[in-house]
C-alpha cells in the first residue's frame, strides 16, 4: 500500500509540474517591473505595450524573479514595430536598461531570430525555409514557445523550429523580459505567459 501511495505522489507531483506556472495573471502586472520609457497595461487578459516614436528610451517590462533552465509558452501579436522578448536578462544603467538575450519580436520575417543586448548582437536568424513552412504574419496571435537548458537553446514560432544554439557559451541565468524598443511607434500584445522550469 505504501508503495503504491508512493508511485500515486510522483504523479500527481509529475502532472502538477507538467501545467507549468503563470508568469501573467491575465488581469495585473504583478509579478513585473517596468523601466522608464513606453507604457504597459493590462487590456482583455494580454500585456499591452505602447510607446511614440518621440520616446527614445527602451520601454522593459522585466520579471521579479529569475530564471536559468525553462521553458517557457507565450502568444504574441505585433500591429506596429520592433519588439523583443528577453531571457537571462540583467538590468542596467543605459537607455536600453537591460542586457541579455532576446527572441525579436517584431512585425519582419526577423521574428524568432536570436540577439543578444550588450554582447554578440545577431547570434541566429531564420532561414528562408524556416520562414515559408512557419507562416507568421503582422498583426496576428502568433505561438512562441523558448527552450533554455543549460547551454541549449531553441526558438519556435507557431511550432516551427526558428532558431537553436548548441552549446552556447553565453549567459546562464536572469529575469525574463519583455521590450519596446525605443524611436518607434510601437503597440505590442503577449497573453498565456507560462513558464516550466526544469
Amino acid at each position: 500500500m505504501k508503495k503504491i501511495f508512493f508511485l500515486f505522489s510522483v504523479a500527481i507531483s509529475l502532472t502538477a509540474s507538467d501545467k507549468g506556472t503563470p508568469l501573467f495573471d491575465g488581469k495585473t502586472l504583478k509579478g513585473w517591473t517596468p523601466a522608464p520609457g513606453g507604457k504597459w497595461q493590462v487590456k482583455d487578459g494580454a500585456i499591452v505595450g505602447t510607446s511614440p516614436r518621440s520616446e527614445r528610451r527602451h520601454g522593459i517590462l522585466l520579471t521579479d524573479k529569475q530564471f536559468s533552465d525553462f521553458v517557457v509558452k507565450a502568444r504574441f501579436r505585433v500591429h506596429k514595430g520592433d519588439s523583443g522578448f528577453y531571457f537571462r536578462a540583467e538590468r542596467v544603467k543605459s537607455a536600453v536598461s537591460v542586457n541579455g538575450f532576446q527572441v525579436e519580436v517584431d512585425t519582419t520575417q526577423e521574428t524568432g531570430g536570436l540577439y543578444e543586448t550588450g554582447g554578440r548582437a545577431w547570434v541566429n536568424k531564420p532561414n528562408a525555409k524556416v520562414i515559408q513552412e512557419r507562416g507568421y504574419k503582422q498583426g496576428e496571435w502568433t505561438d512562441l514557445e523558448l527552450s533554455a537548458i543549460g547551454k541549449h537553446i531553441v526558438v519556435k514560432i507557431n511550432g516551427v523550429v526558428s532558431s537553436e544554439l548548441k552549446n552556447d557559451p553565453g549567459r546562464k541565468r536572469g529575469h525574463i523580459g519583455l521590450q519596446l524598443h525605443g524611436g518607434q511607434d510601437m503597440h505590442v500584445e503577449y497573453k498565456n505567459l507560462i513558464i516550466y522550469e526544469k
